[in-house]
């Protein structure tokens, strides 16, 4: 802790409480949020609120067991069908966060033959590279997005497993960019891989009705992770696949056998999402254009925002009190824009890492450019 704390890197629990769209407040002053994942800003939305309670009063407000016990609910399998109609998959299965989902699939999957090679994009998310580390297993990481670089490893490495896994986000969470789902499906297709495809930053506000963009292609991923915690203004993650995959896992994933199933008021707010998260086309496409105005203006600033096009828009310091200093600047400007460094993202990309949402207006993104402009 005195080592962490001597580099500036000690993390601590700094409270917010909601102050309404797009705001909260934070030691006693109203900040203009660009830091939170509700993208579509359900997490106080009038629906899922009714329904949230509504559930808590015929269910209670613990499920009491784990699925395999007595925790499974009509209600559990009724979200699960509603999901898996919304992901276009035959089957869905709940977890507690997107962390354990992660955590629990890859050791679930490495136990279904004796030789696994698993490709993963070097980005991914850091509960995907705990999960590979739990199973016991040894990842081959291809250069980010760099699909020539999977195909250069799968000739090399990957002939001789029983098993391979090719593992990537569809919305780097950290970058804001995206993956090519088409060309990899094409490319596990050629090497009979199983494709694994995080879509916790895409569901809701990316693809055809939300759905995020495994939805888009044609052949989709043998697996769909995403999470409910973010557009879908709740809390939770799931899993999409094929039946005898969701089949598998409820006797494999040990997060799942061995937790406690998610909560009634929990599954009555997810419930709601998925009814109108398919309707909010314009706040998807009014998201879309901000994010993109965002971006021109911050390269007007000559700021890097890397290869983000998404709402994820980071901009690109690399020292870490410089970001620090940045972020000090906005907050006391009243916006706030959280530094993110090492040990989150690799040495030398320290950044601001903003997340716009749909209840942004184009006069919270001029004041935040406004603010970058004089503090540069």
């Amino acid at each position: 802790m005195e080592e962490r704390e001597a580099k500036g890197r000690l993390r601590q629990l700094r409270p917010v409480a909601p102050a309404g769209p797009g705001r909260l407040m934070r030691d006693g002053r109203e900040l203009l949020d660009f830091s939170s994942n509700d993208y579509l800003g359900l997490a106080h939305h009038p629906l899922l609120v009714e329904r949230s309670c509504e559930w808590a009063r015929e269910l209670g407000t613990g499920s009491r067991a784990s699925r395999l016990v007595t925790g499974t609910l009509d209600a559990h399998l009724a979200v699960e069908r509603k999901l898996a109609a919304f992901k276009g998959s035959e089957a869905a299965l709940l977890f507690a966060s997107g962390w354990q989902a992660n955590a629990t699939i890859f050791p679930a999957l490495c136990a279904l033959a004796p030789k696994i090679a698993i490709f993963a994009d070097r980005l991914v998310h850091a509960s995907i590279h705990h999960g590979i580390a739990a199973a016991g297993q040894r990842q081959v990481r291809f250069r980010h997005n760099d699909y020539d670089h999977l195909e250069e490893l799968l000739e090399a490495k990957g002939r001789d497993a029983d098993i391979r896994l090719v593992v990537t986000e569809s919305v780097f969470s950290m970058d804001g960019d995206r993956a090519d789902l088409e060309r990899l499906s094409a490319i596990a297709r050629k090497h009979d891989a199983f494709l694994v495809v995080d879509e916790a930053h895409a569901t809701g506000v990316l693809g055809p009705k939300g759905a995020g963009l495994s939805a888009e292609i044609e052949h989709k991923p043998d697996l769909v992770m995403g999470t409910f915690s973010k557009a879908l203004g709740s809390f939770g993650a799931f899993v999409c696949g094929s039946a005898p995959l969701v089949d598998y896992l409820v006797n494999a994933a040990s997060g799942l056998i061995y937790s406690t199933a998610l909560p009634p008021p929990v599954l009555g707010a997810i419930d709601a999402a998925l009814d109108i998260v398919p309707g909010m086309d314009k706040q998807r496409t009014d998201l879309a254009r901000l994010s993109e105005k965002f971006r021109s203006g911050l390269h007007a600033l000559g700021l890097d925002c890397g290869a983000s096009d998404t709402q994820i828009v980071p901009i690109m310091v690399g020292g870490e009190e410089e970001t620090l200093k940045i972020a000090e600047i906005l907050e006391k400007s009243g916006i706030l824009g959280i530094a993110i460094r090492p040990p989150t993202v690799p040495n030398g990309s320290s950044r601001i890492r903003f997340a716009l949402s749909s209840v942004h207006s184009e006069k919270h993104v001029e004041q935040v450019l406004d603010v970058l402009g004089k503090a540069l």
